[in-house]
């Protein structure tokens, strides 16, 4: 009995000291011992592949923080005449302080930049240096410059300025298509005039447009803070390459909510240069007005997609009208390339020259046809209008 209790002993040690080799192996190798659980597979990160972020954003903005500027413009205003000066009562009253009344004023207004070349050219918004007759630059280093405009167009809201100056420091613009929703991004500016700043976030979407921001709308959507005075300062990518210029933030308060909009380096790139070139922007035009398809409105055509803009208006005399095009009708193609929506054709036609024979397919009573216009150079337009 005794040698059977020894035996019974030294097995149930035998037995917890393997059981403890296999938990203490299980410990160095994970998963080798069953465990209870949801019956679900899952994978799990092994030593050694933790995901690694990025510690710091400093190089990225060290290298192009040198290449946004701080943008000063003042403009003489005349105040409107106050009607009780005319009383000869009031004015004998009141003395010299009615006298002043209609003296001009200067008005300030801040916004930012970007160098993006060595010998001068600067990158901004229209809205920036609108109708300013005074513009000074102040780089960072604390060197002020005096400003001309080289061009605008209020139409993109891009506007290129001009310093005398050589050895700037220029931004490094980053590849077109290369952008991706969710890459990071920085926005550098001057927000309410406290300096030059910078900020992280996001790219929230990209081609955001519909907005009623400009008439040409392909924008960046960052959550990276842009407030008042940002406007035209850069939307760098985590290397610290350009992406975009900063224009517009939606705000009911003024200050940031989260939503800011840039425009992109591709169309940044294409007004910059025919405005360094030619002083201003030439697109085409063919003289139509257009409009969204809703599915109502493909419902009641009897058109199978939504895709398309419809012909809304039609310019007496103007290139659509003598190629034959008629409200009603639908756009689906401009030159081979297919119409998503009224954005999308105001682009393409945008992109014509002037003089070319552009093929238009369009839908007219559940048909196809082909119309051929001459495009015309688009002419100068209040913001609020479209193609």
């Amino acid at each position: 009995m005794k040698k059977t209790w020894l035996l019974f002993a030294q097995t149930v040690a035998a037995v917890a000291l393997v059981l403890a080799a296999l938990v203490a192996l299980d410990r160095l190798v994970p998963g080798l011992l069953p465990r209870a659980g949801s019956g679900v597979t899952i994978r799990e990160v092994a030593n050694g592949e933790a995901a690694r972020g990025v510690a710091s954003y400093a190089d990225a903005a060290a290298k192009s923080r040198p290449s946004v500027v701080n943008i000063f413009t003042s403009k003489e205003v005349r105040a409107q005449r106050n009607p009780f000066m005319d009383d000869p009562v009031l004015r004998r009253f009141f003395g010299g302080r009615f006298n002043g009344d209609n003296r001009p004023q200067r008005l300030s207004s801040l916004g930012s930049g970007v160098i993006v070349s060595a010998d001068g050219y600067i990158l901004t918004n229209t809205h920036v240096v609108e109708a300013a007759d005074e513009i000074q630059v102040s780089l960072p280093d604390g060197k002020t410059l005096s400003a001309k405009v080289v061009g605008t167009d209020p139409e993109t809201d891009v506007a290129v300025l001009k310093v005398r100056h050589d050895h700037l420091p220029a931004i490094t613009f980053a590849k077109q298509n290369g952008l991706r929703v969710g890459d990071v991004v920085l926005a550098i500016g001057n927000p309410f005039g406290v300096g030059q700043t910078v900020t992280m976030g996001i790219v929230s979407a990209l081609g955001r447009s519909h907005l009623g921001i400009n008439t040409f709308e392909d924008y960046i959507q960052t959550d990276a803070a842009i407030n008042p005075g940002n406007s035209g300062g850069a939307l760098v990518d985590a290397a610290g390459n350009l992406i975009g210029v900063n224009t517009a933030i939606y705000s009911r308060s003024g200050g940031n909510l989260g939503i800011g909009f840039a425009i992109p380096v591709s169309i940044v790139r294409q007004v910059m240069e025919q405005i360094i070139l030619h002083g201003t922007v030439t697109r085409g035009w063919i003289g139509i007005e257009v409009q969204e398809i809703s599915p109502e409105i493909a419902e009641s055509f009897g058109l199978k997609s939504s895709n398309g803009a419809l012909i809304a208006g039609v310019l007496r005399g103007g290139p659509a009208d003598l190629a034959g095009i008629r409200p009603g009708d639908v756009l689906v193609m401009v030159d081979g390339k297919p119409v998503k929506d009224s954005v999308s054709l105001l682009n393409l036609i945008a992109a014509l020259p002037p003089g070319k024979a552009a093929k238009l397919r369009l839908i007219r009573d559940q048909s196809e046809r082909l119309a051929v216009a001459k495009v015309e150079k688009r002419p100068a337009m209040p913001q609020a209008e479209r193609e």
